[in-house]
């Protein structure tokens, strides 16, 4: 796997509005044989050709992060990675400065939540040979779809100082009237506008919808991602096969698009529309079918997510991709800069 330091204060610490620019003038490195470019987000348009192909992520950012009471009346944050479809919940028991999970939590750990609410967490959803860290648990109420976004907040890493609102953590094209969410934000499309979506469309490169509700992606624990519900329509399956048929690019923006993709993608190539839960992992051992390119932010070192890279780009053009990265001291996580592979 592609491995690397990230410099001291190359770690995006609020949103680039903040910083002064506009979403779409956060850096865009362009990897291709060969070649290594330097652009800003909003050249995109310029970058892909006639014919080739967007597909986005709709799915909305959910206000994941709840204030939850211990017995012994610590408050601590908890976050909320999925909803299944029976109602119960997978959670993640964080310590009390957030500095990482709690694994030294017990099954039957009972918590209170805001609104009356108790938790109770009832086992490991799966320990992957580690320590607990995501649990399955059940609320006393059964909250409503609207409970998280009356008490909840995003959550955020050690990475970003202070809470922010939700607004910053939703993407563009969004769709806030979905009946489910991401735990985070799928942040690869963060930076596009309407400006850059405008300019694609004249750039004659269509942008087809998606959803993939992402659960959490603890930066401090590198596990492969878990199952995550999904739904690939039928007119994105079609316009994704009739672009590989025509030899055109297939672009995904973030590694949400990718899984999501390859799961409705067969071993004949074609994608079909398909949807539920998928907990297909990239890599060598499973490359990628149908996605050609891919528009992505910048990942940690050993994250899972590399992996994905690799298997749409290479282990070479990852590796060089992110020691220029590096070098150019561009800023990482989800408010930070962007890299555009076109194997």
């Amino acid at each position: 796997m592609t491995t690397f330091t990230i410099p001291d204060g190359a770690e995006a610490t609020a949103p680039a509005e903040e910083r002064g620019l506009a979403r779409d003038e956060v850096r865009l490195l362009t990897a291709a044989p060969g070649r290594l470019t330097h652009t800003r987000f909003r050249d995109l348009p310029e970058l892909l050709e006639p014919g080739d192909l967007v597909v986005v992520n709709t799915s909305p950012t959910l206000a994941a992060r709840l204030d939850a009471r211990r017995a012994d009346g610590v408050v601590v944050p908890l976050h909320v990675s999925t909803i299944l479809d029976d109602g119960s919940w997978v959670v993640e028991l964080r310590r009390p400065d957030n500095s990482g999970p709690d694994l030294g939590v017990e099954p039957g750990t009972v918590l209170a939540l805001p609104g009356g609410v108790r938790i109770t967490l009832l086992r490991c959803h799966s320990d992957r040979g580690r320590a607990c860290r995501l649990w399955l648990a059940r609320t006393e109420p059964v909250p409503t779809t609207a409970y998280l976004r009356q008490h909840g907040r995003p959550i955020r890493y050690g990475y970003v100082p202070a809470d922010l609102p939700l607004d910053d953590y939703q993407n563009l094209y969004a769709d806030l009237s979905a009946s489910g969410g991401s735990a985070e934000m799928a942040s690869a499309g963060r930076p596009f506008t309407a400006d850059v979506l405008v300019g694609l469309v004249v750039r004659g490169v269509p942008v087809v919808p998606l959803t993939l509700h992402t659960g959490v992606s603890s930066p401090e624990a590198h596990e492969p991602p878990y199952a995550e519900r999904f739904a690939v329509p039928e007119a994105t399956a079609r316009l994704v096969t009739a672009t590989r048929q025509a030899g055109r690019r297939v672009v995904a923006v973030g590694t949400t698009v990718t899984r999501a993709l390859e799961s409705a993608t067969g071993d004949d190539g074609v994608t079909r529309p398909a949807g539920g839960w998928t907990d297909l992992v990239l890599g060598p051992d499973r490359p990628a079918r149908v996605v050609n390119g891919l528009v992505t932010g910048l990942h940690a070192p050993e994250a899972s997510h590399l992996l994905l890279l690799e298997a749409i780009a290479g282990a070479d053009l990852v590796a060089a991709a992110y020691r220029e990265a590096v070098a150019q001291r561009y800023l990482w996580h989800e408010f930070g800069d962007s890299m555009l592979f076109l194997p």
